[in-house]
């Protein structure tokens, strides 16, 4: 794996911390991906690059005392950068999201459904010519997300592996543009489980369910690389069409076809269907607020827009050899 484009690494480390604030406090949300805020903000190939190269790093330099190398060679700078935005977003931004969407959910998720339909925009204008080679691709990240996105939450029995193999899926989820590795938790039924681990600091829990992150995260990381040096534009129409997908999770107006009872004791919904405005105003009597809701997702999308045109054209470009 070569090093990340240079124009990436010229990102500033306060840049990089707000990326990983957005990221964090996307990655608390179900139905929104990490992934994509890394893709429309242009870190992702540079993250992917960053990951790929710590085991070869460790191996050749951190057991070796060489610590500055390993350091320069895993892009440590970024990688601190980025974990620190994350963590900061989750410890001081998860309970003010979880407050807005419980109190203006069709604004917060029209705003969401915004941002995601950009980030298609965005990824389909660097396709070639659509042909039935990237079709393909494309219709099955499509479905896939799409199928994803319509799972019911489960309830699973944590164990310990439990959490070792929650870890490992919800981080690969985590990193891929349009599939959201909160929900993966929650369609497992461990979403719960693993925020009652780190509210009680069940060290034992969290510390396997890290190992499972850690070991999915740069085998992951390894094959997605892989895929994307071999079939460059193939993997862009697959991630379009996870992101894609992954509109039906975010559409703001739903129906709840079935309640469970979470560990709180409060009824949430446990299979959803997204309906029309007309269809949501006549089923609860309640205003659609469609046009404010409109205004919403125009507002996500000139943020993508914006975005786009500070980086300067370094929004999710690269050349897949230097991955």
């Amino acid at each position: 794996m070569n090093k990340p484009v240079e124009n990436d690494r010229n990102q500033s480390a306060a840049g990089v911390f707000l990326r990983g604030l957005a990221m964090g406090a996307a990655d608390i949300v179900p139905g929104v991906s990490g992934g994509t805020i890394a893709f429309i903000t242009g870190i992702y190939f540079r993250l992917l690059a960053a990951i790929n190269a710590v085991p070869a790093a460790v191996a050749a330099h951190l057991v070796r005392g060489q610590l500055r190398r390993f350091w320069d060679r895993c892009d440590g700078g970024f990688l601190l950068c980025l974990l620190a935005g994350v963590v900061t977003s989750i410890v001081t931004l998860a309970s003010a999201i979880s407050f807005a969407l419980t109190s203006w959910p069709i604004y917060i998720w029209s705003f969401f459904f915004g941002l995601i339909l950009a980030s298609v925009w965005h990824l389909a204008r660097q396709l070639p010519a659509l042909s039935w080679a990237l079709l393909a691709p494309l219709v099955c990240g499509t479905l896939f997300s799409w199928w994803v996105s319509t799972l019911p939450v489960g309830a699973a029995n944590p164990t310990d592996w439990v959490f070792f193999g929650a870890g490992a899926l919800a981080i690969c989820a985590m990193i891929l543009p349009g599939i959201s590795g909160s929900f993966i938790l929650l369609t497992l039924g461990m979403y719960a489980p693993v925020l009652a681990a780190v509210k009680e600091l069940q060290l034992g829990s969290l510390a396997l369910f890290v190992a499972g992150c850690v070991t999915g995260l740069l085998s992951f990381a390894k094959l997605l690389t892989w895929a994307i040096q071999r079939h460059h534009d193939a993997i862009l129409a697959l991630l379009t069409g996870f992101m894609i997908g992954a509109l039906n999770k975010v559409w703001p107006w739903k129906q709840v076809l079935s309640w469970r009872t979470n560990s709180s004791g409060a009824q949430v919904p446990l299979q959803e269907v997204s309906i029309t405005p007309m269809h949501y105003a006549e089923l609860t009597g309640l205003s659609s607020h469609w046009l404010l809701a409109l205004l919403f997702v125009m507002s996500g999308f000139l943020v993508v827009l914006l975005v786009e045109w500070l980086g300067k054209g370094q929004v999710a470009t690269a050349d897949p050899h230097n991955v």
